[in-house]
């Protein structure tokens, strides 16, 4: 089996060559050491965790998509996304749906995020009412994890929310979205640090690649930050159909968790949950001592 994909990837030419000489230099059982656990779930243990998307302009929409994810057992996570509701702004509109949405997916931990415009998101959005947003949530004490943007954190309404999370016992991704392309490793790599730096729960970086060699920088700095931090989960990915390989290779590079879809895709490359966590425990099996 290991030579049949090892003739697999050399057969691919130059770029599978590189992904085998960047899985041979993987470190033993990346994705086994460090991690967090929210409600019993072990993020950065065992085999990369699946995140769902619920999304929607009105609250409404939004508890219609929810209670189908609860039976799901491919899905661990599920992602509240703030900035597609239609009143999103609104700190105390948007901080309502959080219990009812946490009360509709069968006990999965629920991860609150607004993305911002800038990176990928649907809503604009200026630091204080962020910050506020983010206040709002917490205060309702219905979610178990935060998305915050790490070009944010220089607002010091935004580092308070931060603090505020995680000494009440919410996890905190740091994260960074690159939707023009991919940055030199170099950069991705001082970018994950920073999070780390910052005291991120989970360090976060999706970047969108034009060629094979952007999805293999992203691997290999994915690689090289889970070497210099194996206690500290990563959330990395390329975004778009090139990408797809990184959506599912974490337990071999080092990214704890991944994002898959339940219809619509929240993020450009989503599969399909139930194809994703078909590839991802195949993965897993092999990889089995």
């Amino acid at each position: 089996m290991a030579d049949l994909k090892r003739r697999d990837l050399l057969a691919a030419g130059a770029g599978g060559a590189a992904l085998l000489a960047l899985a041979g230099s993987a470190p033993a059982g990346a994705a086994q050491s460090g991690a967090i656990r929210v409600k019993g779930l072990a993020i950065g243990e065992g085999r990369p965790k699946i995140i769902v998307s619920v999304a929607g302009k009105t609250p409404e929409a939004v508890l219609e998509q929810a209670p189908a994810l609860a039976g799901r057992p491919e899905i661990d996570i599920v992602e509240l996304r703030i900035d597609h509701l239609a009143e999103a702004l609104d700190p105390a509109a948007s901080a309502a749906l959080a219990a009812p949405v946490a009360a509709s997916i069968g006990g999965k931990p629920l991860l609150a995020t607004f993305r911002t415009k800038r990176e990928g998101g649907e809503t604009a959005i200026e630091p204080p009412r962020y910050a506020a947003l983010y206040q709002a949530l917490l205060d309702t004490k219905a979610v178990d994890l935060i998305d915050l943007e790490l070009a944010l954190l220089e607002a010091p309404a935004v580092a308070a929310v931060q603090r505020r999370a995680q000494g009440t016992g919410v996890a905190v991704l740091l994260s960074h979205h690159d939707f023009g392309g991919t940055p030199p490793t170099e950069r991705m790599l001082a970018l994950l640090e920073e999070q780390a730096a910052r005291g991120a729960d989970i360090c976060k970086l999706a970047v969108m690649p034009k060629d094979a060699g952007d999805v293999i920088r992203l691997l290999d700095a994915t690689r090289q930050m889970r070497s210099r931090h194996p206690d500290r989960p990563l959330l990395t990915m390329a975004m778009g159909a090139l990408g797809a390989v990184t959506r599912v290779s974490g337990a071999v590079f080092g990214s704890a968790a991944t994002f898959g879809k339940v219809g619509a895709a929240s993020a450009p490359g989503q599969m399909d949950v139930a194809e994703l966590r078909s590839v991802i425990d195949a993965l897993g099996r092999a990889l089995e001592p």
